[in-house]
């Protein structure tokens, strides 16, 4: 290992694996049946719990919550039965129930009216726009609640993208730039945690000097490090109104299905530009990810179960082909299987409500 490769992976590796004899697995070394019965283990709730190698609390889930202009609005997405876009004083009383089940943070992301969507998304760096707002009145009525503001300007952006479209092509360090700026007005806003969504090149180095010189040193900044361009997110975009406008793809930017080792690239050079915390999404077809990710880095790893992964759970479970709340926690048990430290899920309120009552 050479020494960049050990910087990067910071806190080392994270296995505690004993060695057995080499060409062996643990597993081999074990005696036979009848001797060995793994059933025992399994036998009562109690043991099964006392045995458990993973386990999901209402602390690894972090609560995506989209906001809308307006009083006292909770307004239904159809694509995603059972969620809703709040106003500003609508999910401060959401949070409010959110912290009181023991979520630990909120993840905000805005529906911006199309008569403040321009091409250069100005509206994304103005201190009052619908994100600063919200930050501002959840710090004020939940201190002790962590709020984690995107950073990305599809939701400002007219034609749809996560960055500036010069002459049809994402460019990317002019997007950085404003970037920057966006993520200072949410830091001001009072924002816990800067996540730049946005997959462009060098931002989280560019985001992170930019929020110390500026006296901010402590937002901690959870880069989406390996976010694949995926047909997972449709869902999303109807949240927060980019599907109808957005112009052809983001295959330029964000990363191909078909990669596995690029992946590790990208959330390298995000750790040697000073994230705190990296996540991939979407979630559930990328654990592969999770798993790489988590044992090259040791660093705390997020993962985001998606709009499109929200909806196909729920829209099977509410025509009575798959069992709520039993595939709810199996879906999100497997993130912490994979490594994750914790979840990005629309489902975060409901399974919190479904572990505090077991």
């Amino acid at each position: 290992m050479t020494s960049r490769q050990a910087a990067i992976r910071g806190a080392g590796p994270v296995s505690s694996r004993r060695s057995t004899p080499r060409g062996e697995t643990r597993a081999q070394t074990a005696p036979g049946f009848p001797r060995t019965r793994l059933r025992r283990n399994r036998r009562e709730p109690w043991l099964r719990r006392l045995v458990a190698e993973s386990v999901l609390t209402a602390s690894d889930l972090i609560w995506p919550a989209f906001l809308c202009e307006g009083v006292g609005k909770r307004d239904p997405i159809a694509s995603m039965p059972g969620v809703v876009r709040y106003s500003v004083d609508a999910i401060v009383e959401a949070a409010g129930e959110a912290k009181s089940l023991g979520i630990p943070a909120v993840a905000l992301f805005p529906e911006v009216p199309a008569e403040r969507k321009t091409p250069d998304a100005r509206e994304a760096v103005n201190p009052e726009n619908l994100i600063c707002r919200a930050a501002r009145a959840l710090k004020s009525a939940h201190p002790d609640l962590g709020v984690i503001c995107d950073v990305a300007l599809d939701p400002f952006n007219s034609d749809g993208h996560d960055g500036i479209l010069i002459d049809g092509y994402v460019d990317n360090d002019r997007t950085v730039e404003v970037l920057c700026r966006q993520a200072l007005v949410q830091a001001e806003a009072g924002c816990d945690v800067i996540a730049p969504s946005d997959m462009m090149d060098g931002r989280v180095g560019a985001i992170r000097d930019a929020l110390d010189q500026a006296g901010y040193d402590r937002v901690c900044i959870m880069s989406y490090a390996a976010k694949y361009a995926s047909a997972f997110y449709g869902p999303f975009r109807d949240a927060i109104g980019t599907k109808a406008v957005l112009k052809g793809d983001k295959k330029t930017y964000q990363m191909d299905a078909a990669n596995s080792d690029e992946a590790l690239r990208e959330v390298g050079l995000d750790i040697a530009e000073g994230a705190d915390m990296v996540m991939v999404k979407p979630g559930m077809p990328y654990l592969d990810i999770v798993r790489r990710v988590r044992d090259e880095f040791g660093l705390p790893t997020f993962a985001y179960q998606v709009s499109g992964e929200y909806a196909m759970i729920k829209g099977a479970a509410q025509r009575g082909w798959l069992d709520n709340d039993r595939v709810i926690l199996e879906s999100l048990i497997a993130f912490k299987r994979a490594g994750a430290a914790g979840v990005l899920t629309y489902f975060a309120i409901e399974a919190a409500r479904l572990l505090n009552e077991s």
